[in-house]
């Protein structure tokens, strides 16, 4: 058996779950998120639990026990409690600033870059140099923070660029002087 889908996925105080014709329904205090649920799977809902069964142990069906698993899981967890993803900027004069539902970046272009903010996702400067990309859908906000690194993602020699927090860019050796 899947080791992942066999997993219970506790459902946390003030967050309601349900299926509604092949879509599941997590309620809480962030929001609501819809999760669509292959047909093949069964998702049984208690009252304080998820569990996840599937038909056969065919492949497919073993893979999608897993992914079907995970996806809830995402879904109960972002409702509950939101997911985050921290962008730094290095380079002299690059920043980042949050007017309304936009986000200015400057990052050494000759005009700041504008970058739209979807619908269900915010962005917070809490320096001019460290965004926090938030929301309850884990993959728009990975898919977003991916989006904004991709504007000016770290190069090799200096290291100027936008990256994840935490991230280690190798660097690699200049030209050296000849003689």
């Amino acid at each position: 058996m899947s080791r992942i889908g066999r997993k219970v996925i506790p459902v946390p105080q003030g967050v309601e779950v349900q299926m509604q014709g092949g879509v599941f329904v997590s309620k809480g205090p962030k929001g609501e998120h819809r999760q669509p649920v292959h047909p093949d799977m069964a998702v049984e809902i208690t009252a304080s639990e998820v569990r996840v069964a599937r038909p056969t142990e065919q492949t497919r069906h073993r893979a999608l026990h897993g992914l079907t698993r995970t996806l809830i899981a995402n879904s109960v967890n972002g409702v509950a409690t939101g997911f985050v993803k921290k962008l730094e900027i290095r380079g002299v004069g690059y920043k980042a600033d949050v007017q309304g539902r936009k986000l200015m970046i400057s990052v050494g272009y000759s005009n700041p870059v504008e970058f739209p903010l979807p619908a269900g996702i915010d962005v917070k400067a809490e320096t001019p140099t460290l965004l926090a990309v938030s929301g309850i859908d884990k993959q728009q906000v990975g898919q977003v923070a991916a989006e904004i690194r991709n504007v000016r993602p770290p190069e090799p020699y200096k290291g100027k660029g936008i990256r994840y927090e935490g991230e280690v860019v190798r660097q690699k050796a200049g030209k050296t002087a000849g003689k």
